[in-house]
């Protein structure tokens, strides 16, 4: 182990600690006056809960050398998960437990400054166990949330319908269905989980025109489709089904014997959509022709703002579409379409994934939020700018950790028409 991951592992253990004995010294005040037994119980299983995570947490340290092996990735991601489900429910339950303790100093400030008594902290003891009591109840929010995102909620796919209106759509593609996916993963799901071949159940039955693939099937290697290939090939679709490459398709995030080993990795995950039935388009296009109409799906390489790779080539990819008059654009980071698609006003739809929402965020009526919208404000769903879309995918699989909350995985159903409504 270098010590870089010695210096940062040591940091990360001294802030969980601080945290920890922080949350004790609430747990010990919130079972002050409880029967000795059940004090007990509750700190030897507060500490023994710490005792996981920390071994979590060395765990990863011993083994930071197989963190890209794919044989470890659902190991690996589910201590994430773990981890922080963990920091997030003691988070909480310390900012309530913390708020008498802020009150109080800031009184005492106060008093120091002012030099007159303050009524800030009232009766400390009484409001202090209170807050905590609210902390504790509160602090179930994330721990459940994470709980479920784990168990149910990376698995937990769904179908969401859009109705895009063109002016330009040609009238024999008038409700053409396309189903998007996008950022597979494949590596991350335990070998041979049904939620995969659910998903293909639950897409073949929405009986689509075309299905697209924009990017990420892989985390890192090739090797990660070994026994998927079979259950993706079971994919249907009337017209073709096509796809692009994603950031991590390209095997960038590993460190490789030698250049020609990397080349091999990508050759191979190139093959593997070929295998499942994909075409996949390397800054090409693909012409559909109905009742002498014409469409073309246009597929351009990862292009992402730096430091990820700009291999998207718009112009190579759009040769030979001069007198199509409608255009689907594949480009696996939604980046691409302020940068530079915009700028081909011929794009009338371009279908992105590449941000998972984040895996995390809260969408109800009036409130579509996430964290990730602070990097990528194109992150999910359907932007317009004049007569040009771009739709952004929530991703099938999932990354880094193990979970979905609030961000189910998505399957996306677009019905284009020639009317102007987007529903």
């Amino acid at each position: 182990m270098n010590s870089r991951v010695l210096i940062f592992m040591g940091i990360f253990i001294s802030i969980i600690l601080a945290i920890d004995l922080y949350a004790f010294k609430g747990i010990k005040l919130i079972t002050e006056n409880i029967k000795p037994i059940y004090r007990q119980l509750s700190i030897g299983g507060f500490w023994f809960f710490n005792f996981l995570v920390y071994f979590a947490v060395g765990w990863l340290a011993l083994n930071a050398d197989k963190f890209r092996a794919p044989e470890y990735t659902n190991i690996i991601f589910s201590i994430n998960a773990f981890i922080l489900m963990a920091f997030m429910t003691k988070l909480v339950f310390n900012i309530f437990h913390g708020a008498d303790d802020i009150t109080y100093l800031a009184s005492k400030v106060y008093h120091n400054v002012f030099g007159s008594k303050t009524n800030f902290a009232g009766d400390g003891m009484s409001r202090a166990k209170f807050l905590t009591l609210v902390g504790a109840g509160l602090a179930t929010v994330p721990l459940g949330a994470f709980a479920y995102g784990f168990t149910k909620g990376r698995f937990n796919f769904r179908v969401i319908r859009k109705t895009l209106g063109f002016d330009n759509l040609p009238a024999a593609f008038e409700g053409l269905k396309i189903i998007q996916i996008s950022d597979i993963h494949i590596g991350s799901f335990p070998k041979g989980h049904e939620s995969v071949a659910k998903a293909v159940e639950l897409i073949n039955s929405r009986k689509p025109d075309v299905i697209v693939f924009t990017g990420d099937l892989v985390n890192n290697f090739a090797s990660e489709t070994e026994g998927w290939i079979d259950v993706f090939k079971n994919l249907k679709a009337k017209h073709g089904m096509y796809s692009i490459l994603g950031n991590h398709d390209y095997g960038d995030y590993v460190q490789w014997n030698s250049r020609e080993e990397k080349k091999q990795n990508l050759d191979n995950v190139k093959q593997a959509n070929r295998d499942i039935g994909f075409d996949l388009l390397l800054n090409e296009n693909r012409v559909l022709e109905k009742d002498g109409e014409k469409i073309a799906i246009v597929g351009v390489e990862n292009w992402g703002l730096k430091p990820f790779p700009q291999l998207g080539d718009i112009n190579r990819a759009n040769q030979g579409l001069e007198n199509v008059p409608f255009k689907v654009l594949l480009s696996h980071d939604p980046s691409h379409w302020d940068a530079e698609v915009l700028n081909h006003k011929d794009m009338d739809l371009m279908l992105a994934g590449h941000t998972h929402g984040m895996q995390f965020g809260i969408e109800i009526p009036g409130i579509k939020w996430s964290p990730v919208q602070y990097k990528y404000p194109r992150w999910a769903g359907l932007y317009e700018k004049g007569k040009q879309k771009l739709y952004v995918n929530r991703g099938f699989g999932y990354h880094a950790y193990a979970g979905r909350i609030g961000m189910d995985p998505e399957i996306t159903e677009i019905i284009l028409t020639s009317k102007q409504q987007n529903a």
